[in-house]
């Protein structure tokens, strides 16, 4: 079975969803508020790793690391309001670039998202590493949800 990576077509069309993706969020009245100005390389993080956690290239974890990642999200404070709306935003840009066709590609990556953004609201309380949620590495997704 392919890898959702390959399903969805590699870098060049998940940098193209994450590219449109930030620009809603970037715009949108509820995630503008974590999403506060335009950082030039984010857009290449968010690909890595959707395309890491997908089952394609190490780069997220090569050249950030998970680290990085926890690190960036803590003391955001994250409300369960802006995690539902980061859920519904990334869903819809999935499915206004055609790759919602396959409703079993669609339940992966709604798990995906779902459990992403739950892990990054849990971190951004963490006032203490114990508070943090105990996943230290990119999540690799399959069809059935993580491995």
């Amino acid at each position: 079975m392919t890898s959702l990576y390959e399903h969805a077509g590699g870098d060049e069309v998940l940098h193209r969803v994450e590219a449109a993706f930030y620009e809603k969020a970037l715009a949108d009245p509820v995630l503008k508020t974590l999403f506060t100005e335009r950082r030039p390389l984010h857009v290449d993080h968010l690909t890595w790793f959707t395309a890491e956690s997908f089952g394609g290239p190490e780069r997220f974890t090569d050249r950030l690391g998970f680290d990085y990642l926890i690190a960036v999200h803590r003391g955001l404070q994250i409300t369960d309001e802006q995690r539902e709306r980061f859920v519904e935003v990334y869903l819809e840009t999935f499915e206004e670039a055609g790759l919602f066709d396959d409703a079993a590609f669609r339940a992966a990556v709604r798990s995906h998202v779902e459990f992403g953004s739950a892990v990054a609201q849990q971190n951004s309380h963490a006032e203490t590493d114990d508070q943090l949620h105990p996943i230290r590495a990119v999540p690799r997704w399959t069809w059935d949800g993580d491995e």
